[in-house]
C-alpha cells in the first residue's frame, strides 16, 4: 500500500467520523427539526412572528390549535429596549427666584393632579430615571395624604394648614408648606353620575400595560356605581363607535361584558371618539349631577381627525355646559403625558397615570369621592410676602399653574377644582431679610423699603385664598396671616408630615436636577423620609423610600 493510499483512508475516515459527531450533537438535530434560518431573513422577519401566532390562535380552535403548536417553532422575540421611545412630556423647567420687594406677591392655580409621580415610579420600576421633563413637583407631592383634618361643613368646604421650618438642603433657607384640604363626602352620599367611559382600542393599547389593566381598572369602578348612575362605553381606534349604550350603574355584570369583549386593533381616531362621548354625555346630562367624560388611553392620538386645538376648543365648549373631562393615562413607550395633562387641565377634571393594579384601586375606589365629584371650582392661592421679613422666595413646583397677580380677582379667569377629601400642598422656599445668605446681591441703586407698620412687622406673609362653589359663578375668599414666630428652629421641630412632605419635593427637585438643593442627596432624602415616615397604613410612605434607593442606585 502506497504512502499516498494511506494517506487518503486517513482522510476519508477523519471526514466520516466528523460528520458522524454533528449528526448526533443535540445542538444541529434540533436546528435541522426547526430547519437552520438565515440570520438576514431573522432580521426581516422577527416583527412579523408574533402577528402569525395571532392569526394561527384565531383560526385553529380546540385540538386544532393544540396541533398548531405541537411542533417547536423558533420565535425570535423583538428586543424591547431597541424600540423608539416617542414619550412627549411638555418643558418645565423650576420656578426662579423672586425677590420680596420687587415681586412681593405670588398667585398661581390649585393642582390635584398625581399623574407625574406614578409615570415616574413606572419609569424608575423598569430601572431608569425619568426625564426632567417628565417631573412635575407638585405632583409628587400631592400623591401623598398629609393627614390634614376635613371642615366641618360643606358651607366652609376648606381648611388651610400652614407651617414654616428650615430647609435640609440650606439651614440658611425657611419652607412655608401650604396644605388646603377639602370637605370629605361619604360615598353613599355621592350625587348620582353620569359617566362615558372613552377607550382607546387602538393597536398601540395591545400590551398587558395598557388595554388589558385599563378593562381591570374600570372593573373596580364599576363597583362602586349603583343604580342612579348611568354608564357609557364609547372606543376609538380607526373608527368611533358605541359598545355599550347608556347602562344602569348597578348592572354590572352587563357593563363587564362590554368590557370583556374589547380588543386593541387599528390605528387611533381620537378626535371623532371624544365627540361622540361627548353627545352620549349630552343626551343623559343630570341636571344635579356629576357629568364626566372619562378618557383612557396612552395619549397617543396620531391620525386623529380633529387638531389638538380643535379639541381643546370642543372640551372647554362641554366644561361650559357642565360636562368635564377626567383622563387616565396607560403604558409607556409612546405614552403622551404632555397632552393627557392639558386635556385633563382645560376640561376642569384632573389627570392620573395608571401604572398597575393598585394605583387603579387608589385612584377609581379608595379615592373616588375626590375623583367623581367636585366641592369647589377655580380655587386660586395668592402669598402677598413681606419685604421687612423676606428677601427672596420660590414657589417649589405649580410651575403650568401660575397666574398674573391681577388673575386673583378675576372670576372670569380659570383655574383648578378640587373633589371631595382633596387635599393640596403647595411649598415656598424662603430667604429671611436677616440672613447674610441671600442669593441675590443686594442693588447700589434700589429704592429703600419702606417701614412697614408696627402691626404688621412681626408678619411673614398673607396668604390668600378664592373660590367658587360648585353652583356658583361668584367667587369666596379665605385669609390667613402667617407670623414671624410661627418659624421652627429646625427641621426635628416640625411635624411628621410637613418633614415628609419636604423630603419628597427634594426627591423631586434632585429629579429635575438640584438646582437649589445645594449638595442634597438621594441619601439625605432617604434619611428624611424614614425619620418623617408617620402613620403609613396603605405602605405608599415605605414605597416612596424604595423608589428613592432605587434612584440613588442608578
Amino acid at each position: 500500500m502506497t504512502m499516498n493510499t494511506i494517506l487518503m483512508k486517513s482522510i476519508l475516515l477523519s471526514s466520516i467520523t466528523l460528520s458522524t459527531l454533528l449528526a448526533c450533537s443535540p445542538q444541529t438535530k434540533n436546528r435541522s427539526e426547526n430547519e437552520i434560518i438565515n440570520p438576514k431573513i431573522i432580521k426581516k422577519q422577527k416583527l412579523s412572528v408574533p402577528k402569525s401566532e395571532v392569526m394561527v390562535k384565531k383560526a385553529a380552535p380546540g385540538n386544532a390549535y393544540k396541533q398548531a403548536y405541537s411542533h417547536p417553532i423558533h420565535i425570535i422575540r423583538p428586543n424591547l429596549s431597541d424600540q423608539v421611545n416617542t414619550e412627549k412630556y411638555n418643558n418645565n423647567p423650576e420656578n426662579e427666584l423672586q425677590q420680596a420687594h420687587i415681586q412681593p406677591v405670588s398667585t398661581f392655580s390649585v393642582d390635584v393632579d398625581t399623574g407625574s409621580y406614578t409615570n415616574s415610579r413606572r419609569m424608575l420600576n423598569m430601572g431608569k430615571l425619568p426625564p426632567s421633563n417628565a417631573v412635575r413637583i407638585e405632583e409628587f407631592i400631592n400623591y401623598f395624604d398629609y393627614q390634614y383634618q376635613s371642615p366641618a361643613n360643606i358651607n366652609t368646604p376648606f381648611k388651610v394648614y400652614t407651617e414654616v421650618a428650615p430647609a435640609p438642603w440650606d439651614h440658611n433657607r425657611q419652607l412655608l408648606k401650604i396644605g388646603l384640604k377639602g370637605f370629605e363626602i361619604d360615598k353613599s352620599s355621592l350625587n348620582d353620575a353620569n359617566l362615558v367611559f372613552l377607550l382607546d382600542v387602538s393597536g398601540s393599547m395591545k400590551a398587558e400595560n395598557k388595554l388589558p389593566l385599563l378593562k381591570r381598572s374600570l372593573l373596580m369602578l364599576s363597583k362602586q356605581l349603583d343604580q342612579n348612575d348611568t354608564v357609557s362605553i364609547v372606543v376609538y381606534a380607526g373608527a368611533a363607535g358605541v359598545v355599550l349604550e347608556p347602562t344602569k350603574g348597578n348592572e354590572y355584570h352587563k357593563i363587564s361584558m362590554a368590557l370583556a369583549k374589547l380588543q386593541a386593533g387599528g390605528s387611533t381616531n381620537g378626535g371623532s371618539g371624544i365627540t361622540l362621548a361627548y353627545q352620549l354625555a349630552q343626551q343623559n346630562f343630570k341636571k344635579e349631577g356629576v357629568n364626566r367624560v372619562i378618557l383612557a388611553t396612552d395619549g397617543d392620538f396620531n391620525v386623529g381627525t380633529k387638531s389638538v386645538d380643535e379639541l381643546k376648543e370642543l372640551i372647554i365648549k362641554n366644561k361650559e355646559s357642565g360636562i368635564t373631562l377626567t383622563t387616565l393615562g396607560f403604558g409607556h413607550g409612546n405614552y403622551n403625558d404632555a397632552l393627557m395633562e392639558q386635556l385633563a387641565d382645560i376640561g376642569n377634571g384632573h389627570h392620573a397615570y395608571i401604572d398597575n393594579i393598585n394605583e387603579a384601586r387608589k385612584v377609581l375606589v379608595d379615592e373616588i369621592s375626590a375623583t367623581m365629584q367636585i366641592i369647589a371650582k377655580d380655587v386660586k392661592i395668592q402669598v402677598e410676602f413681606n419685604p421687612d421679613q423676606i428677601s427672596e422666595y420660590r414657589l417649589i413646583g405649580y410651575q403650568n399653574r401660575l397666574l398674573k397677580q391681577e388673575d386673583f380677582n378675576n372670576d372670569k379667569v380659570d383655574a383648578g377644582e378640587m373633589g371631595a377629601g382633596h387635599t393640596v400642598t403647595a411649598l415656598y422656599e424662603l430667604t429671611l431679610s436677616n440672613s447674610k445668605n441671600k442669593r441675590i446681591d443686594k442693588l447700589r441703586y434700589q429704592n429703600k423699603i419702606k417701614k412697614i407698620t408696627e402691626l404688621k412687622h412681626n408678619e411673614l406673609a398673607f396668604i390668600k385664598l378664592r373660590y367658587k362653589a360648585q353652583n356658583s359663578n361668584i367667587s369666596q375668599l379665605i385669609s390667613k396671616v402667617i407670623l414671624r414666630s410661627d418659624i421652627k428652629s429646625n427641621l426635628e421641630h416640625a411635624s411628621d408630615n410637613f418633614g415628609f412632605s419636604v423630603a419628597v419635593s427634594g426627591f423631586a427637585q434632585l429629579l429635575k436636577g438640584g438646582k437649589y438643593t445645594q449638595r442634597y442627596t438621594y441619601h439625605d432624602v432617604i434619611e428624611l423620609a424614614k425619620l418623617n415616615k408617620g402613620s403609613d397604613d396603605f405602605g405608599y410612605r415605605a414605597e416612596f423610600i424604595q423608589l428613592v434607593r432605587t434612584a440613588e442606585a442608578l
